[in-house]
């Protein structure tokens, strides 16, 4: 099955909507829109009795234009891409990218919506959607939309990578309030596929990133400390926080050891190494730093393997 690839070449794990999954949320979509019209063009009826045929004939056309036409539109735009058929059926549109669509991509899609649905009834759509490789109706590939699937079967997460020790808890002041859940989904994104990606494309993304978070919390990125390092301290002091608001809440409730959840252990698995770094209230016994290795040769300790190196 196809995956949602941007230009930097980062898979978003957004998977299209195939054929079946579209045409029954376009059915709900369309029940719905019938019901409104029919019940809209009754009252109208009733209002205009004592109106000419021309007058009846232009109020019949526009309130077509306005439910069948604009109905849609202005659904697509306000939810961002959720119809009521795509909401029951998960399914979303989103723009090539990935991104969330506005009006002149949700305007084009109902335009070309009443060829290749309402006028063809559905033929169009359905040959267009079953060529294209990513199901893809005309509406779409005039709009660069895409319709994806949010309801997915769960797989197991890839692991976000420590953050390197000489970095952790350094970022323990931000403000990390004022970043939005887009950019925590992009930098995750980008640090479990980090090495997949070409070297010179790995780094102008993560100078790119950096740039965004620093200033989504106001303080610039630290000197002398590489992009992705810094990406994935501020990851690591996020979850460090969202572990200890849990402790908060489980103490207030009388209990006394708060386990890390099942969820954020599976993908943060890397980061039990440091969580002795920072001794957190409510966190159980014997969660503290993982034991490092000792060198056969000298004796020495050997600190955990991070894959990042430290500044220069």
């Amino acid at each position: 099955m196809n995956e949602l690839v941007t230009g930097d070449a980062v898979v978003l794990g957004l998977q299209p909507a195939r054929l079946p999954s579209r045409a029954l949320a376009i059915a709900i979509d369309l029940a719905v829109l019938l019901t409104v019209f029919v019940l809209l063009s009754i009252g109208l009826a009733v209002a205009s009795v004592t109106l000419d045929e021309a007058a009846i004939a232009a109020i019949a056309v526009a309130s077509f234009l306005l439910v069948l036409v604009g109905g849609p539109v202005a659904v697509e735009t306000l939810s961002h891409g959720r119809s009521l058929g795509k909401l029951a059926c998960g399914l979303r549109v989103v723009r090539d990218d990935g991104g969330p669509i506005r009006f002149r991509h949700a305007l084009m899609r109902g335009a070309m919506g009443v060829v290749e649905i309402l006028g063809t009834f559905g033929v169009v759509g359905c040959i267009a959607s079953l060529v294209s490789a990513r199901g893809r109706r005309l509406g779409d590939v005039f709009a660069g939309t895409l319709v994806v699937r949010e309801r997915v079967p769960a797989g197991r997460a890839l692991a976000v990578p420590p953050p390197p020790p000489w970095l952790v808890g350094r970022f323990g002041q931000l403000d990390l309030s004022g970043v939005p859940e887009g950019l925590w989904l992009a930098i995750r994104q980008y640090l479990t596929r980090m090495n997949q990606l070409d070297v010179t494309v790995r780094g102008s993304m993560a100078e790119r990133l950096s740039a965004d978070l620093a200033a989504h919390t106001g303080v610039p990125m630290p000197q002398g400390v590489p992009a992705a390092a810094y990406l994935a301290a501020v990851v690591n002091e996020r979850q460090a926080r969202d572990v200890r608001r849990v402790a908060a809440v489980a103490g207030r409730r009388g209990l006394v050891t708060v386990p890390l959840p099942v969820s954020v252990d599976r993908e943060f698995s890397g980061h039990r190494e440091f969580s002795g770094n920072r001794p957190e209230e409510g966190m159980p016994a014997g969660a503290g730093p993982a034991p490092a290795s000792t060198d056969s040769g000298t004796g020495a300790a050997t600190p955990p393997s991070t894959g990042f190196a430290p500044p220069a």
